[in-house]
């Protein structure tokens, strides 16, 4: 390793002992995650009495631990002029209100056009924590998932929202139009959630190795052929929402990797048909967020109207539903 102003070093105390070192140096050096720790440690970075360690090292009292932080990588990731809907902003942290289909980061073949893109164009200062090509993202949605998003403008707010989405602290809403009529007006989806067994590139609640995964509902708004639900997540699995109401019976209207097309063909009224046909991407919306501010400890929470398509689309069935 080589030495520099940027090489710490870390003595281990007595309450420390058998503790992993990747545990030890996320706790001691806050602006970086456990995630990162094993990356770090086998890419050279870290010495262990003036060895080369594993992430998975056990501790001694007295054990000096030099931790060299890595240089920031060039992400090669352009800023783009992408208009964003800002709902809040200040000296730490931003929330936006994502549009349906924008990629919230770069990856094989997709370097353009994403939030990543437009959020570089719009502020200077974000942080790195995230990996060199999500600077600044703590959470994520999917591409057309749309709805609120907190932004990090530092290493150590980064670090510290990270830890309260860990942790359970952030509450987190989202309005998902279904197809059918929800029979109940609330309940809790308690199923774990992992890689279908056979479609690789799908999550399902009958994988063999499924993570906990709870979600929580209520009927917000009743149209007959569909329902407009509030979910809250205690859990934030990949794809949890989607799946979950898939398992429930009720699918994410306009969800092409788990909706049901048998639930359009079963529908009589062509209008209702076609509509719903025009929903081309899930009907999914992130519209409350609530979280302590890292640095001010003030509770900010902000709500995000639904976007055009599923209010026109609500407007359109409950007009129906009236006639």
């Amino acid at each position: 390793m080589r030495e520099s102003a940027d090489t710490q070093c870390f003595i281990v105390e007595e309450d420390e002992t058998g503790l992993r070192l990747d545990i030890f140096l996320s706790h001691r050096q806050v602006s970086l995650s456990r995630s990162q720790m094993p990356r770090i440690v086998a890419a050279g970075h870290v010495l262990l009495n003036n060895k080369t360690p594993k992430a998975s090292s056990r501790l001694k009292p007295g054990d000096e631990v030099l931790l060299q932080l890595p240089e920031p990588a060039d992400s090669g990731v352009l800023p783009e002029n992408i208009p964003l809907k800002v709902v809040y902003e200040d000296a730490f942290l931003l929330v936006i209100d994502k549009q349906p289909g924008l990629v919230v980061h770069p990856g094989a073949g997709n370097r353009q056009g994403t939030l990543v893109n437009a959020l570089l164009y719009h502020c200077h200062d974000l942080s790195g924590i995230g990996g060199v090509l999500r600077p600044g993202i703590v959470h994520r949605l999917d591409k057309d998932t749309s709805g609120l998003m907190i932004v990090a403008k530092s290493d150590e707010i980064h670090r510290t929202l990270a830890e309260h989405f860990e942790a359970r602290r952030v509450e987190k809403h989202y309005l998902a139009l279904v197809y059918g009529d929800v029979t109940d007006d609330e309940g809790v989806i308690d199923l774990p959630v992992g890689r279908h067994p056979v479609e690789r590139k799908k999550m399902s609640t009958k994988s063999r190795q499924g993570k906990s995964a709870v979600t929580r509902w209520r009927v917000r708004e009743r149209y007959g052929m569909a329902t407009l639900l509030d979910v809250a997540i205690e859990t934030g699995r990949t794809h949890q929402i989607r799946v979950h109401l898939t398992a429930l019976g009720h699918p994410v209207m306009g969800d092409k990797i788990y909706g049901n097309s048998k639930k359009i063909m079963d529908i009589s009224d062509q209008s209702i048909r076609r509509r719903f046909k025009e929903m081309t991407r899930q009907a999914l919306h992130a519209h409350r967020i609530a979280f302590i501010h890292p640095a001010t400890g003030e509770k900010l929470v902000f709500e995000a109207p639904l976007p055009q398509d599923m209010d026109d689309l609500c407007k359109f069935l409950n007009s129906f539903r009236e006639t």
